[in-house]
C-alpha cells in the first residue's frame, strides 16, 4: 500500500437491532439511529453547573478552623467566612433581592469584599463591583446603567458615594455601610451599618446552585475606552474556570498566603478571591496599596504570592529602609500591563521576588494569557532574555483559542514576529458580552471570535506580543484611561483648538496621559490651567501630566497624526 492509499475496512454493528432490546426503533419496527450514549442523561448526580461559590463550602468542610482572612488584628477561619458569606446571602434575600438583581460594592480589599464575592451571587444576584477611584460622576452612571438595588460602601468612600446618588436618575440604592475598625473611619449614617446587616441573615442560609452555569455572577465595567464605559457580563462557568485556571498556572498550593495588592473591582481581583479558596489558602487584606505594610505583611505572614500593576513593583521598589522589613523566602508577583524591563526584573529578584507577565482583559476575565517561562531560557544573554519576558506569552489552559488574526479576512497572521493582527480571544473564559449594549456586543464578536482591539505579531513558537492599542488606550497604573475621553474634556476649553492625547511612558506608573494642544487663534492658556480644567472634569488618574504646545501634525484631510505624536512622547 503506498503512502497515499486510505485503508477502508466495513465495521459490523455492536449489536443486532432485531434482538438488542437497548437498539432504538424507528415507527414501524425498523431499527431507527442509535446514539453512542442512548439512555444516559444528565442527573443531579452526574451533572452540577460550575460555579466558584460550592469551593467556599469545600474550604469549610475540609478546613474549619484554619485562618481564611487575615485583616489587621482580625482572623477569620473558613467556618466563619462560610458563615458569613450564607449571612449576607440571606439578608440579601430578606431585603427584597432576587436572581438577577445587581448588588454594587464600592469597598477596598477588606474582608467584605472577599464576602460580597461569594454571598452576592449565592443570593442568585449579579455583583458589580465598582472601581474605587471614579468619580462621583462615573459611579452614578454605573448605578444607574445596572439598576443597582443595593449598593456596599466603605466609610471613607461614603461621601463620594453620597455625591454620586445625588446625580442617579433611576431610583436609588438600598445603602449598606462598612466601617473598617483598621481605618479609624466613622459612620457616615448613610445606610444601614454591614454588620448590623448581616446580623439580620441567617449563616445556615441554604443557598441554591445557579440553575444554569450560563447564568451571570458579576458585572463589570471597563474604563470607558470609548465614551461611557460598557457593562462585561461574567457567567459562573467563566469564574470557576478561570479560577481553576490560576490555581495551575499560579501553580497554587498549600500553604498559599495571598496579599491583596490587586483590586478586587478590577476582574474580581482576575477571580484569585474564588481560586484561594479552592486549596485553603489565606486572604491577606490591605486597604491601601502601601510599601510599609506589603512588607511587613509578607514578612508577619509569610506572604507568597501577590498581584499588581507594575506601579507594585516601583513601591515595593523605592520603598525606604525603614518601610522594608527583612523576609527568607522567595515571593511570586504576578503583573499585567506593560511587561516590565530587564533592569526592574533584576531588581524584583534582588528584593526577594519572581515576577511574571500576563496578560487579559475585562471581557475575558483578568489573566487568560501567561508568558510560559521555560527554564532553558534562562540561561540566555540579558538581551534575549528581556526579549522573551517582553511577549505576552500563550493561552491559559482554560482558554480554547487565542489567535493573532488580520481584523478584515480573519485569517491568522504568519508567525513571523513582524506582522500585526488583532488579538482575539474564544472559548469558555470569554465574557457573555456587554450588558444593555447589543450593538456593542455584536460587534466584538464579529466573526466567531471575541475582538481585543489589540494589535500583536505572533512568534514563531506561538507565543504572541503586543504592539500597540487600536483604540489608543492608556494603561496607567493598571488602570485603562480613553485619551478620546480625556481629549473630549479639553476641547470644552475655550482656548483650545485642537488636542491629542497619547501615552508617555512612565517609569513608575507604566504610562502617564501626554496632552498635545494647539490653542486658538488669540488665546493663551498655559499648562497649569490645562492640567487644572481636566482635573475640574475627571477622575484625577485621568488627567495629563504635562501639556505641550504646539501646532499638531495633521494629515491632508485635517486628521490627527497620532502616531507623529506618540513617537514625539517616546523620544521626550
Amino acid at each position: 500500500m503506498t503512502q497515499t492509499q486510505i485503508l477502508i475496512r466495513e465495521t459490523p454493528p455492536l449489536s443486532d437491532p432485531e434482538t438488542d432490546p437497548s437498539g432504538a426503533r424507528a415507527p414501524g419496527g425498523a431499527a431507527g439511529p442509535r446514539s453512542f450514549d442512548d439512555g444516559l442523561e444528565r442527573r443531579p448526580a452526574n451533572f452540577q453547573p460550575l460555579t466558584p461559590l460550592s469551593q467556599l463550602a469545600r474550604a469549610a468542610s475540609v478546613f474549619p478552623e484554619r485562618t481564611a482572612i487575615i485583616h489587621g488584628e482580625q482572623r477569620v477561619d473558613y467556618g466563619t467566612f462560610h458563615a458569613r458569606a450564607r449571612r449576607l446571602a440571606s439578608a440579601l434575600r430578606r431585603s427584597g433581592i432576587g436572581p438577577g438583581d445587581v448588588v454594587s460594592a464600592v469597598l477596598l480589599n477588606t474582608p467584605p469584599m472577599l464576602e460580597a464575592h461569594y454571598g452576592v451571587p449565592m443570593a442568585g444576584a449579579v455583583l458589580n463591583a465598582i472601581n474605587t477611584r471614579l468619580d462621583a460622576a462615573g459611579i452614578a452612571f454605573i448605578l444607574d446603567h445596572c439598576h443597582a438595588k443595593i449598593v456596599l460602601v466603605d466609610a471613607e468612600l461614603a461621601p463620594t458615594l453620597a455625591d454620586a446618588l445625588a446625580h442617579m436618575v433611576m431610583p436609588k440604592p438600598l445603602v449598606v455601610e462598612y466601617v473598617d475598625p483598621t481605618a479609624g473611619t466613622v459612620s457616615t449614617h448613610m445606610g444601614i451599618d454591614y454588620e448590623r446587616f448581616l446580623a439580620e441573615g441567617d449563616p445556615a442560609f441554604e443557598w441554591q446552585m445557579p440553575g444554569d452555569e450560563w447564568d451571570a455572577i458579576s458585572l463589570n465595567y471597563t474604563s470607558g475606552t470609548t465614551g461611557d464605559p460598557k457593562g462585561v457580563v461574567y457567567h459562573h462557568r467563566g469564574a470557576a474556570l478561570l479560577a481553576m485556571g490560576n490555581i495551575v498556572h499560579a501553580a497554587l498550593a498549600e500553604p498559599l498566603v495571598y496579599l491583596w495588592t490587586l483590586p478586587m473591582f478590577h476582574c474580581n481581583g482576575w477571580c484569585f478571591p474564588w481560586s484561594v479558596s479552592v486549596v485553603g489558602g489565606t486572604h491577606v487584606c490591605l486597604r491601601q496599596v502601601r510599601a510599609g505594610p506589603i512588607y511587613r505583611a509578607i514578612a508577619e505572614h509569610g506572604v507568597n504570592l501577590m498581584c499588581g500593576a507594575p506601579i507594585v513593583m516601583q513601591v515595593l521598589l523605592n520603598a525606604t529602609e525603614e518601610e522594608r522589613a527583612p523576609f527568607d523566602h522567595r515571593v511570586r508577583f504576578w503583573t499585567a500591563a506593560a511587561p516590565p524591563p530587564e533592569a526592574v526584573l533584576a531588581a524584583m529578584a534582588d528584593a526577594g521576588f519572581e515576577v511574571t507577565h500576563v496578560y487579559g482583559l475585562t471581557e475575558v476575565y483578568g489573566p487568560a494569557v501567561v508568558n510560559e517561562w521555560k527554564a532553558e531560557w534562562d540561561a540566555l544573554p540579558a538581551p534575549e532574555r528581556a526579549a522573551k519576558k517582553a511577549r505576552q506569552g500563550v493561552r491559559y489552559g482554560v482558554l480554547e483559542g487565542l489567535d493573532v488574526l488580520d481584523p478584515e479576512t480573519m485569517e491568522p497572521v504568519p508567525p513571523d514576529g513582524a506582522t500585526l493582527g488583532e488579538v482575539m480571544f474564544r472559548g469558555n473564559v470569554v465574557s457573555k458580552g456587554y450588558y444593555r449594549n447589543p450593538e456593542a456586543t455584536g460587534k466584538a464578536f464579529a466573526g466567531g471570535w471575541f475582538r481585543s482591539g489589540d494589535l500583536a505579531v505572533k512568534h514563531a513558537d506561538g507565543y504572541i506580543q503586543l504592539k500597540d492599542r487600536s483604540k489608543d488606550i492608556i494603561i496607567s497604573g493598571g488602570e485603562n484611561i480613553s485619551s478620546i475621553e480625556v481629549e473630549d474634556v479639553l476641547y470644552k476649553h475655550p482656548a483650545v483648538g485642537f488636542v491629542a492625547v497619547v501615552a508617555k511612558p512612565d517609569p513608575k506608573w507604566g504610562e502617564t496621559p501626554l496632552a498635545f494642544v494647539e490653542l486658538r487663534p488669540g488665546r493663551s492658556a498655559n499648562a497649569a490651567e490645562i492640567i487644572a480644567f481636566a482635573r475640574a472634569h475627571l477622575a484625577h488618574f485621568k488627567c495629563p501630566r504635562e501639556v505641550v504646545f504646539r501646532e499638531l501634525p495633521k494629515t491632508s484631510t485635517g486628521k490627527i497624526q497620532k502616531f507623529e505624536l506618540r513617537r514625539m512622547a517616546r523620544e521626550g
